[in-house]
């Protein structure tokens, strides 16, 4: 397990929404490449960034801040928001990302989903949103009908080995985390998941040590940006959990 600060970008500045809500933004930074100095400075390895605006219109809109990020930090970074095409994923991977999340065009466009695993295979994560065990896209305002785990098994069925999972009623909320969502979303997967939404604090990662074979990564954002998880806390809690965890 490790830990993934999050940076959402909207505006051209780093925010967080309530329940994935664009009526409920609060600003943290006007500035994302600074943030993003600031979470190295402490000790990440991984950095989450959403292009909330490029999630809301379906065209990236924030690729040169991401750029900006990946060269200022030498962070591993992780994108999403807006990734509908092959050629968006080839402009994301010549900035240097990570891992690029798709979430929107697993359920629009299906053949897109699976050309984009065979193209690009381990640089991509299906990114599963979901209210009520119901998939939510376009930026989590429109529900779709579709249940979270039968679509995380056709996605590894199409060859995706990374999977986020957000449980969008919790996130931004600090209410805390269901960690039997993430084991039966994992179970669903066949592959440990990266759990987003709720975390609150240290004991909500320490919560997942029991099921940490499950559990890639746990993405946190407002719990770090006010204060009631630090980037030092969580990155120790990941590495105990995991070792907590261990079967060996």
């Amino acid at each position: 397990m490790y830990l993934l600060p999050a940076i959402d970008i909207l505006g051209g500045k780093a925010v967080r929404l309530m329940k994935g809500d664009y009526d409920r933004v609060t600003v943290y930074n006007d500035d994302p490449v600074a943030q993003a100095r600031v979470f190295a400075e402490q000790g990440a390895s991984w950095l989450h960034v959403v292009d909330l605006d490029g999630a809301r219109s379906g065209l990236p809109e924030n690729i040169a801040a991401i750029e900006a990020i990946v060269s200022a930090t030498g962070l591993s970074v992780e994108v999403g928001g807006g990734v509908r095409s092959l050629a968006t994923v080839r402009r994301l991977v010549d900035a240097g990302v990570s891992r690029i999340v798709l979430g929107t065009a697993l359920v629009a466009d299906e053949a897109f989903a699976r050309d984009a695993a065979f193209e690009f295979g381990d640089l991509l994560a299906a990114g599963i949103d979901a209210r009520g065990g119901e998939v939510a896209v376009a930026g989590w305002r429109q529900g779709t009908g579709r249940d979270a785990c039968e679509l995380a098994r056709a996605m590894a069925e199409l060859g995706y080995r990374h999977l986020v999972y957000t449980d969008i009623a919790r996130d931004g909320m600090q209410t805390g985390i269901d960690p039997a969502a993430y084991k039966a979303m994992a179970e669903a997967f066949g592959h440990p998941v990266i759990a987003s939404g709720g975390v609150a604090g240290v004991s909500d990662i320490e919560a997942l040590a029991p099921i940490a074979r499950h559990i890639e990564g746990v993405i946190a954002g407002r719990a770090i940006y006010e204060g009631s998880l630090s980037v030092e806390e969580g990155v120790r809690a990941c590495a105990a959990a995991t070792e907590a965890g261990c079967p060996c």
